[in-house]
């Protein structure tokens, strides 16, 4: 399991990392700057989230808890959800997706805590 997460945090730090660029370089050009900025703050937290996946890969190995390994899943499903509907709006210029992006968020902060909490238990 920690070597999935770990490897799950590098793809998504390549995959965040080839967004950022994409926005930087195709989409600036083609997107207003308020859906250019939406893009740039999806792929930004994308590659928070990735270190965030490496560090729960490494934590594994030291602090096996039940809430390490939910705060892997925590952050894929906040990624995805949160990364996620921000490319789809900005792409898209659909607006509903932002109503998922709240619930990525909320999975993301959960695997934050949960991270926490399996670190500081014995």
């Amino acid at each position: 399991m920690d070597r999935l997460f770990a490897v799950c945090g590098a793809l998504s730090g390549a995959a965040g990392v080839a967004a950022g660029a994409f926005g930087a370089h195709a989409l600036r050009s083609r997107l207003p700057p308020d859906l250019l900025a939406v893009f740039e703050t999806g792929a930004r937290y994308q590659l928070y989230h990735a270190l965030a996946l490496v560090a729960v890969g490494l934590a594994l190995g030291r602090w096996p808890a039940a809430p390490v390994r939910a705060a892997g899943w925590l952050f894929l499903a906040g990624t995805v959800l949160f990364s996620g509907s921000l490319y789809v709006l900005a792409l898209t210029g659909a607006r509903w997706f932002g109503a998922i992006t709240p619930l990525g968020g909320l999975c993301l902060i959960a695997g934050w805590l949960a991270l926490a909490a399996g670190m500081w238990r014995p």
